[in-house]
């Protein structure tokens, strides 16, 4: 049989170590807190990032289709990583049957973007994509795209490298 001593000094010592063991893990997270926020603080000498505005863009006509203009938003087509490309397509225009290496997410910006997968335009099978919404490419899977209703300007994310591969028939 235990005494009442025994009992009281074992609680006492498992309530210390319990406390002591708390006390050094906030030690070391406190110590790991402020070392981070002076090395923070040390290291970080860049400036922010600059916004990218519309004026800072450099647009581009293809040769193969006078109603597309594009931009590099991000990235470039043969760089590695992340990209944004911004299109501007003109009322009536038609981006023929297509694909890409990667998957593309677009976001269509202005205007009403009509979008069909397959290897032949079909006016018929095109899907209506308004301002705000937002339509997936995947990889190879060709697609074709046009501004039937007005311009539209939208912009694709995806990942580079990658390109465009009309599709011939």
């Amino acid at each position: 049989m235990t005494s009442r001593k025994t009992t009281v000094v074992s609680g006492f010592t498992r309530l210390a170590t319990r406390f002591a063991k708390r006390c050094w893990w906030r030690a070391i997270g406190a110590a790991l807190a402020v070392s981070c926020v002076l090395g923070a603080t040390a290291v970080d000498t860049t400036a922010p990032p600059a916004p990218i505005l519309p004026s800072d863009l450099h647009w581009f006509t293809p040769a193969s289709n006078a109603a597309l203009q594009g931009a590099w938003v991000l990235g470039a087509e043969a760089q590695t990583g992340p990209y944004l490309l911004r299109v501007k397509l003109a009322a009536s225009g038609r981006i023929p049957p297509h694909s890409h290496p990667d998957t593309r997410n677009s976001t269509v910006l202005e205007g009403t973007l009509y979008v069909g997968f397959g290897n032949r335009f079909d006016e018929a099978k095109v899907i209506a994509i308004p301002a705000g919404g937002v339509y997936v490419a995947p990889a190879n899977v060709a697609h074709y795209l046009w501004a039937k209703d007005g311009a539209v300007v939208y912009q694709e994310a995806g990942v580079g490298p990658t390109r465009t591969v009309p599709i011939t028939h």
